[in-house]
């Protein structure tokens, strides 16, 4: 609609038309939901990638525990019941060996008669058996005067200097020896580190375990053997299961395992 001038051609008429206002202030419904959309998204991402694959209860969840250390097949070694091998022989080749600590001293079981005797065939590479080294020391230190004599023999390592400074750096005071020769390990059909043969006062073999002990289980089979304990008269401990282990037969290990005494 035009208006004419008093002189002149006709101006434009102006309509007021009131300024488009937003859902929001200056957006749009269109814009704010786009804007929802990806908050949600983005919610059900870091949902998805903070969510634990397993299980979060506790009381469903098992504390991991060193295993052993496999240096080979499993084989049929020596057996509960049976009288523990002296660490000496003759090899194939007619030559003779004896079993020496790190300062070349002669290691006999025979010496131990009449006490318990808790060999450890260990490795200074071998970590399960770095963090059963606190576990050995504490049972020497507290069963040392009640009849218990700890033997440790190092196998696979290159010096019997090394296996010496190992035990030094951890304050080991117990026999410490190095099966440089392999012969120990072979007698002994050793095919995992560590392994542990419990030997009771008569020099009979109560238990042989493969893999790291915990406190309570190197207590129960310590105090199996000392003189006047459970198996000191020859009985070897009574079995218990240990599953995950492979045998000789295949299958399981079976760990002789007295029971914990009952505080």
């Amino acid at each position: 609609m035009t208006d004419a001038g008093p002189s002149g051609p006709p101006r434009p008429t102006f309509e007021h038309r009131p300024e488009k206002r937003g859902l929001i202030g200056p957006f749009s419904g269109r814009q704010l939901g786009s804007v929802v959309l990806v908050i949600v998204i983005a919610g059900i991402l870091l949902v998805a990638v903070t969510t634990p694959l397993g299980s979060t209860d506790v009381s469903t969840q098992v504390n991991p525990q060193a295993t052993a250390y496999l240096l080979g097949p499993a084989t049929v070694g020596l057996r509960p019941g049976s009288l523990a091998p002296e660490l000496a022989g003759v090899r194939a080749d007619g030559t003779a060996w004896q079993q020496l600590d790190v300062n070349g001293r002669p290691v006999r079981l025979a010496d131990h008669r009449g006490r318990g005797v808790w060999i450890n065939f260990w490795a200074s590479w071998c970590a399960p058996c770095q963090a059963e080294t606190p576990t050995l020391r504490a049972m020497d230190q507290q069963y040392r005067s009640q009849g218990l004599d700890v033997i440790g023999i190092s196998v696979k390592e290159t010096t019997a200097v090394d296996v010496g400074a190992y035990a030094r750096s951890y304050n080991l005071t117990y026999t410490i020896a190095a099966d440089l020769t392999g012969d120990v390990f072979n007698l002994y059909g050793i095919y995992a580190l560590p392994t542990h043969v419990f030997i009771n006062p008569n020099g009979i073999i109560t238990a042989v375990v493969n893999g790291p002990l915990t406190v309570a289980q190197a207590t129960a089979y310590v105090k199996a053997i000392l003189p006047g304990g459970p198996t000191a008269s020859g009985a070897p401990a009574s079995p218990a299961a240990s599953p995950g282990q492979p045998s000789a037969e295949g299958g399981s290990v079976s760990r002789p395992l007295p029971s914990p005494a009952r505080t």
